[in-house]
């Protein structure tokens, strides 16, 4: 697998993996009381429990995203050149 492949690779899943936090995002933005009544079913959790969860996570997935998929891809773009 050559640089250019690698460095595609990981541009794909960066936009990939954001566009996945963009469907969250809206579900919650969008549909927040649906989730946690969905949620709340399964799980006695308060509502700002499950809000803080719900920002704890993306926050959390947003952060592995940029290590493991945006770092990478910016080290392949400079070795590249």
């Amino acid at each position: 697998m050559t640089i250019l492949e690698l460095r595609n690779f990981f541009g794909w899943c960066i936009v990939v993996n954001f566009g996945l936090q963009l469907l969250v995002f809206l579900f919650v933005a969008f549909g927040g009381n649906f989730v946690y009544r969905i949620h709340s079913k399964w799980f006695k959790i308060s509502k700002e429990k499950f809000d803080s969860s719900i920002y704890l996570m993306m926050m959390f997935y947003k952060t592995m995203v940029i290590i493991f998929n945006v770092v990478p891809y910016i080290a392949l773009t400079i070795i590249a050149k």
